[in-house]
């Protein structure tokens, strides 16, 4: 294990598998996960103007505006105790967010990884066809706008990562378990065999 507190962003196309990954990634390491879609959706089940935004937006599989997941991540990233390692999952999918965060974690002077989990659109629609059937989540039936907002944005932020050094691309359509291992060797994270 590193000494120096960590915190890991995951990045990828709807259903590339990042809450599975940073999960298992929690269960090896003890770490928090942050995950901006958990926090949305806790906002949208309020019966507030924001609220009624924020749910109208996600059940159109739209992302949110840039502002509001920084908003999320810096409180967050704020309330974090010294010393303390997190998972971040979902902050990270437009430009200004990626430039944030980078300046943040300079700031706070946080090392950090940013982990792209490939998976090609085909593999993505197989898979959200079946989390539609299983999870009934509404926003994966929008797959093709959230395909499209990825392109538009995320390859943007993908960019930003890529140029900092920060970024390490992992073949996301294998099996979750050595998705899993191959994080953890690209973390220099060893446990137990």
């Amino acid at each position: 294990m590193h000494n120096k507190p960590q915190s890991v962003f995951f990045i990828g196309k709807p259903g590339s598998g990042k809450g599975t990954q940073a999960k298992l990634l929690a269960g090896k390491t003890d770490w928090p996960i942050i995950g901006s879609g958990a926090l949305f959706r806790e906002i949208a089940a309020e019966n507030t103007p924001a609220g009624r935004k924020v749910k109208e937006e996600i059940d159109q599989g739209l992302l949110a505006p840039h502002w509001f997941a920084m908003y999320l991540y810096m409180r967050s990233l704020f309330a974090l105790p010294a010393n303390t390692s997190a998972i971040f999952d979902g902050f990270n999918r437009k430009e200004d967010e990626a430039r944030l965060i980078v300046s943040s974690m300079h700031w706070l002077d946080r090392s950090f990884l940013v982990v792209h989990l490939h998976v090609s659109d085909e593999v993505i629609r197989a898979r959200l066809e079946g989390r539609i059937k299983t999870a009934g989540r509404v926003d994966d039936h929008y797959v093709d706008t959230r395909l499209e907002e990825y392109e538009t944005y995320t390859t943007k932020a993908l960019e930003i990562f890529s140029d900092m050094g920060c970024l390490v691309d992992i073949d996301g359509e294998q099996e979750p378990q050595k998705i899993g291992r191959d994080i953890e060797a690209a973390l220099g994270i060893t446990t137990p065999a």
